[in-house]
């Protein structure tokens, strides 16, 4: 039996990414759902290729060019973030992929595990904002969570046939991205252009800005920490700048496992829909025999306080995650749209974590309000 799989967010990187894998095996996974906020001609040339029976648009202003172009087509469509979240709770839905970007993977990822649907995670906001929420419903509910992010695949392929007691640390590695090299004060003047030269990886913009802050690595910790059950301070950030391998499990007899790859994001994408088999590829392969290096070295926090900034967050916990990701989201999209400066978006960050009130048990109703109180107060 086919696995019928629902993309959120599919004209995304990762969400092409994963149309591709199932093109390249269509005995194995058939789309059933896919969707998409505001690029409407890439969802329905989407729609067009792979014929899923049901298409979301979130922007409603986009629903009647979708549903125009489709009306040949044996498809259904609809608008708005409600038929979103619910079109991952339909029965013919086996996994929900969430790439959506930011704060609104939440809700639908919520959606899709209290529905019993397996959900391939490429979204690290969910567990960031809600890890605790997110980590009760998928014992509740007992369905599978599988990460897409390179790191935290990386992480649960090392711990296969392991058992957790024998975990010393995990060590989650980060490139480095544009700036490794560059000293603290000379941040001051970088440009978007500057921030999106992303030295080993090809994604969006927004998440190469957090690469080049390294909040998306301080993200990646809290995610872990959630993921994994690992508290923060065995978790690990080193900089890898070759990007081969992809993070690593030091257990408590010495031994460290690593799991290594060209830096290729169809990698933890395959391995996430196909769990627990592996696909074949036809992409590149690390070819040992050439000589290459594997470098390593500690961040400088200094150059990159969201680094630290994050780990504190997760020790203090609550809602701070999510008014730090708020703060973040906000500040990246106004950095994009060159209203601040780069290094304003630390500098609004905190001020957002010190204006925000403090939840200590937050609900999911406190996450939505902490998140749209972030949003209106950051540029403030």
């Amino acid at each position: 039996m086919k696995k019928r799989i629902a993309v959120l967010g599919s004209t995304g990187s990762i969400g092409t990414q994963t149309l591709e894998v199932a093109a390249a095996h269509p005995d194995i996974f058939e789309v059933e759902t896919i969707t998409a906020n505001n690029r409407v001609d890439e969802l329905i040339a989407q729609a067009i290729r792979f014929q899923p029976n049901i298409v979301v648009i979130g922007n409603k202003m986009h629903y009647k060019r979708l549903k125009e172009a489709l009306a040949s087509y044996p498809v259904k469509v609809f608008a708005g973030d409600d038929a979103i979240v619910q079109a991952v709770t339909l029965p013919s839905v086996d996994m929900a992929v969430i790439a959506l970007i930011g704060f609104s993977g939440l809700l639908p990822a919520v959606k899709a595990i209290e529905a019993g649907k397996a959900v391939a995670l490429a979204n690290k906001e969910t567990l960031v904002v809600a890890g605790e929420l997110i980590t009760e419903l998928v014992k509740k509910h007992q369905v599978p969570l599988l990460p897409v992010d390179s790191e935290h695949s990386a992480i649960f392929q090392c711990l296969q046939g392991e058992s957790l007691s024998n975990v010393e640390k995990l060590i989650l590695t980060a490139s480095g991205g544009p700036f490794r090299t560059k000293l603290a004060h000379e941040l001051n003047d970088v440009t978007k252009e500057d921030a999106l030269q992303h030295p080993s990886w090809n994604m969006g913009a927004a998440i190469t800005i957090n690469s080049a802050t390294m909040m998306n690595k301080g993200m990646e910790v809290i995610e872990a920490c959630r993921l994994f059950g690992i508290p923060a301070d065995r978790i690990e950030v080193v900089v890898h700048p070759q990007s081969v391998i992809h993070s690593m499990v030091q257990f408590i007899d010495g031994s460290v496992k690593a799991q290594m790859g060209i830096p290729d994001m169809m990698i933890p994408i395959r391995y996430a829909l196909a769990y627990p088999q592996r696909l074949p590829a036809g992409h590149s392969r690390i070819d040992f025999a050439t000589r290459f290096s594997l470098d390593f070295e500690k961040p400088d926090l200094k150059r990159f306080p969201l680094l630290e900034m994050a780990y504190r967050v997760l020790r203090e916990g609550g809602n701070q995650p999510c008014v730090m990701n708020a703060a973040n989201e906000t500040a990246v999209a106004a950095f994009l749209e060159g209203r601040i400066h780069y290094t304003d978006i630390y500098r609004l960050i905190e001020k957002a974590l010190a204006t925000i009130p403090f939840i200590r048990y937050p609900t999911l109703d406190d996450l939505q309000e902490t998140h749209r109180e972030t949003i209106r107060k950051t540029l403030c």
